[in-house]
């Protein structure tokens, strides 16, 4: 066949012509085992135990960031050739820049300390498919990739459509995540960001046409929305606590003989994430790791057992906003939980916490965005009003706690039948 086409629900047929040098290559990589394994990690991690609709993959939003970038750089492209013979390095960049994501997504990061950019980029230099087809393209080009990542490419635009305050991964993933988790505040008008994309000769950067400034406050403005309703959904920081005690658990069993696991998830619980073997990274995913939760569930060590099931059944732990109390207030709060949980013989470090969160603010970090005027460039934050607003990032504190117990700023005393419920863990 001459072309392949994937069916997306926000993008409409994703195309990619054989006769193009460069949309063959992107079709040989998305064969490859390597990038086939991001259809076996979801895109929000444990996010569809809040938002049903979430079971979209990290394969389903590399191919939409790949998507938007091909629309974005053709477009600029036609306009300024001396773009064109960077098309290759900046669709393979788009469609391979969450490669490196681990099991459950940016979850793993949190539980295993992994981080799935420094993953992509050895991926990119040393996985023997991914590695093989870029070589037989263009010799440099896995260097050019990793210069995108770090930020380090010579001619800005390259890498600031990939990975910038306003780029083709983030305008894919919150159209993306909007659209899965129902969020309809989440829409963004992708034909008016992009057509308001252009490029700066002399600066050599990615810029805003002044005609596209009320898209941008837009996307702002959905991007610090889906942080404070999605991303850092309180349901989500319960899930994310669970698994970081299930797995924090099956490290210390393991250690102590007292558990069974695979070769595979047996290096990620026994060995820091960035010594792992590219052949241990590239085996985990969320269905084997789902696997050993299921397994454990009817471990014989209670505190295991309970939070696999905890996870696995949806059962979650409580979790209350409590950024409007005092730090004091907080810890005090923290404390009387964990003395109830302590009364009745319960892992209190294991069943509460606190924990904070930050929704993103825009800031000029990546050179910001910048918009054409009449008096040059200007970041987006010197016009707009709007966007001043969104420049402080937002902190929230939330206590995680059994939902057997009752807190407020005043804590009540535990009830009776909360002894009952946790008389099983004595």
């Amino acid at each position: 066949m001459s072309k392949r086409t994937y069916h997306d629900p926000l993008h409409g047929a994703i195309t990619l012509e054989r006769n193009d040098p460069v949309e063959a290559l992107l079709t040989a990589l998305i064969d490859t085992a390597t990038f086939q394994r991001l259809r076996r990690i979801r895109q929000l991690g444990p996010a569809s135990l809040t938002f049903h609709g979430a079971e979209m993959s990290r394969f389903t939003h590399s191919l939409g960031a790949m998507a938007v970038a091909r629309r974005a750089f053709d477009q600029i492209a036609e306009q300024h050739e001396e773009l064109r013979s960077h098309r290759a390095t900046v669709l393979c960049a788009a469609l391979l820049h969450d490669i490196g994501h681990g099991p459950f997504s940016h979850t793993a990061e949190e539980v295993f300390d992994s981080e799935h950019e420094r993953w992509t980029m050895t991926i990119v230099e040393h996985s023997p498919d991914i590695r093989g087809l870029l070589d037989a393209f263009d010799r440099d080009l896995w260097q050019k990739l990793i210069q995108v990542y770090r930020h380090e490419h010579p001619v800005p635009c390259v890498w600031q459509l990939v990975t910038s305050q306003l780029d083709c991964d983030r305008i894919d993933y919150l159209m993306r995540d909007s659209y899965f988790t129902g969020a309809a505040y989440g829409q963004l008008d992708l034909d008016r960001i992009v057509l308001a994309l252009n490029y700066d000769p002399s600066s050599q950067q990615l810029i805003v046409e002044k005609k596209g400034l009320a898209a941008i406050e837009h996307y702002l403005v959905v991007r610090s929305f889906m942080y404070a309703q999605i991303y850092n959904h309180s349901k989500n920081l319960s899930a994310t606590w669970i698994l970081e005690q299930a797995f924090g658990r099956a490290r210390k069993l393991l250690r102590q003989g007292q558990l069974t696991a695979d070769s595979t998830v047996t290096a990620w619980l026994s060995q820091p994430n960035e010594r792992l073997s590219l052949h241990h990274y590239l085996a985990s995913d969320d269905i084997v790791f789902t696997y050993h939760l299921q397994c454990w569930q009817h471990h014989s060590d209670p505190v295991l057992a309970d939070f696999c099931q905890r996870f696995l059944n949806r059962r979650l732990l409580k979790v209350q906003e409590v950024t409007y109390a005092t730090p004091a207030e907080q810890e005090s709060l923290l404390a009387n939980v964990r003395q109830q949980l302590l009364l009745e013989g319960v892992d209190a470090a294991r069943y509460s916490g606190l924990k904070h969160t930050w929704s993103k603010g825009y800031s000029v970090y990546q050179r910001g965005i910048k918009i054409k005027t009449r008096r040059g460039l200007v970041d987006i934050n010197q016009l707009s009003p709007l966007v001043q607003t969104l420049t402080e990032p937002a902190q929230r504190t939330w206590l995680i706690y059994p939902h057997e117990i009752d807190v407020g700023l005043c804590p009540l005393p535990v009830a009776e039948e909360i002894v009952g419920a946790w008389g099983a863990y004595s």
